[in-house]
């Protein structure tokens, strides 16, 4: 059997009435899930592999309900980021930037049916991806080791310079504010507590739910607050909620260039979707240059992030079936049921369970369509959430939020902690200084110091393994890059103006 024929295969099994059923509402519930600030796929995922267990589902058919929470949580992610600047994962955390300001300007609805399509489009590219690619992405995935991934995430940092124009010292501060969060707890390694102030409740370190919630969703609340005071409503919902054939045009290309990317970064074990969003928004604006307005609601802000999350998401199941390595968190969690089956991934597995590999796969495709046939006929419905009165949203809103963190630990600290940090996050915001920035430098530090240390101690402490692959060399290269490409920018931009005069 040719590649062609395993897939109809597969979708053999994928189609049956059960395993469409269990795709359906995998997807829906992965869709709430995504919803909801600091839950994410990760924790949606871990929370119903008991009950595919327990229910004696199958193998392929636990994998396609778990797949589908987890695309369904990519979606999901999406909503809350642009209604209420929120992000209900990391990876939309770049959707922020441009889907909310496109909510403020009564345009909810055409960003919420844009992310769908974009999402969708994403995704598709990169599970045509994983259909052809698979074998070959994965040994070139397998390249990347220790010093690799520390320099792909320095690389990622370094982007940011790309997502806030002519700010690239504030941008750098924060991110560094973020790397410093990363650290707080006990260190893995050594047992030494670190910035904990002599607290047990920082011996764990902070969590991303605080940290997101506090920053985001906290400092939006007192934001909100601050300009409710003139008797205005903040947002409104526009007279249409659905983008037209010249805003999809418009956007295309964004959602094509930034689908594969996300999927190249997808295949690589651990990168996930925050660095592929990340750096594919960067991407996109220097691409538009000074045409684009990402940042303030451009369209293509949200195209292309959201392509990449969903694309990364299809492409990190490239590594967890040919080599048996976890592409993300979530592929994580997966394998453990797999485990559950006693079944091993890796390259054995395309021969001895082909119903499983090929029957997942086909399930990517269907739950797509099924997420895109869903959201779109809903994005009216979630821009109504717009229309609540203030007076309403906001308590409700605040009150996601506190019960979101306390569910974590359930000690009060967590609350009065997240609470300081939106008050830091506003005063932040009020000085102009970028939290996607932020809340990125803080994903990335836990990953950053562990490969760091693990590419130290094979190397003996020799940094020089840092630099000593062509691999690393590229991605030092595009990271001066990036670092040095505002003040070319602004040099550029002045001498321009002197020729104007």
């Amino acid at each position: 059997m040719d590649t062609f024929d395993f897939l109809m295969h597969g979708f053999s099994i994928a189609s049956t009435p059960k395993n469409l059923l269990i795709a359906l509402i995998g997807a829906f519930l992965g869709t709430i899930v995504g919803m909801l600030p600091g839950l994410g796929p990760i924790n949606g995922v871990a929370i119903l592999l008991p009950f595919a267990f327990a229910l004696g589902l199958p193998p392929e058919s636990a994998l396609i309900l778990l797949s589908a929470v987890y695309l369904g949580c990519e979606y999901g992610g999406r909503i809350s980021a642009i209604l209420i600047n929120v992000p209900g994962d990391a990876g939309a955390i770049m959707t922020t930037l441009d889907g909310y300001p496109l909510a403020k300007q009564g345009k909810a609805g055409i960003a919420l049916s844009l992310s769908a399509v974009a999402s969708f489009i994403g995704a598709t590219i990169a599970t045509i991806g994983v259909v052809l690619f698979a074998p070959l992405l994965a040994k070139w995935a397998i390249s990347f080791g220790p010093s690799e991934y520390f320099v792909l995430m320095v690389f990622a940092i370094t982007c940011l310079s790309g997502l806030v124009g002519d700010q690239p010292v504030k941008t750098g501060i924060a991110a560094l504010i973020g790397l410093g969060l990363a650290t707080v707890g006990v260190d893995a390694v050594t047992g030494i507590y670190r910035y904990t102030f002599d607290s047990v409740n920082l011996s764990d370190g902070i969590q991303f739910t605080t940290i997101v919630i506090g920053f985001f969703s906290v400092s939006e609340i007192l934001i909100m607050l601050e300009k409710t005071t003139t008797g205005h409503k903040v947002i409104q919902q526009g007279k249409r909620s659905l983008l037209n054939f010249r805003e999809f045009t418009f956007s295309l290309g964004a959602m094509l260039r930034s689908g594969l990317m996300g999927f190249v970064v997808g295949i690589l074990p651990g990168a996930g979707a925050t660095i592929a969003s990340a750096m594919t928004y960067a991407s996109e604006r220097k691409i538009a240059g000074d045409t684009g307005t990402f940042g303030d609601g451009d369209l293509r802000g949200v195209a292309s992030p959201e392509a990449a999350n969903n694309a990364s998401a299809c492409g990190s199941f490239v590594p967890m079936l040919t080599l048996g390595v976890p592409g993300s968190g979530t592929t994580a969690v997966m394998m453990g049921a797999l485990t559950l089956y006693n079944i091993t991934p890796g390259p054995q597995l395309f021969t001895e369970q082909p119903d499983i590999v090929w029957g997942l796969i086909a399930s990517l495709f269907i739950c797509n369509v099924i997420l895109l046939v869903m959201n779109i006929p809903l994005v009216g419905l979630f821009a109504k959430l717009l229309d609540v009165p203030n007076y309403v949203l906001l308590p409700a809103i605040a009150a996601v939020s506190f019960v979101g963190v306390y569910s974590i630990h359930s000690t009060t600290f967590d609350l009065v902690f997240m609470v300081a940090l939106g008050v830091f996050g506003y005063f932040l915001r009020k000085l102009n200084f970028p939290l996607s920035a932020l809340i990125l430098g803080y994903v990335l530090g836990e990953l950053m110091e562990s490969n760091l240390r693990r590419a130290l101690s094979i190397s003996q402490g020799d940094l020089s393994i840092l630099w000593s692959s062509p691999i690393t060399i590229a991605l030092w290269m595009l990271a001066i890059l990036m670092v040095f490409l505002p003040i070319i920018r602004s040099i550029y931009r002045k001498r321009s103006k002197k020729i104007a005069v």
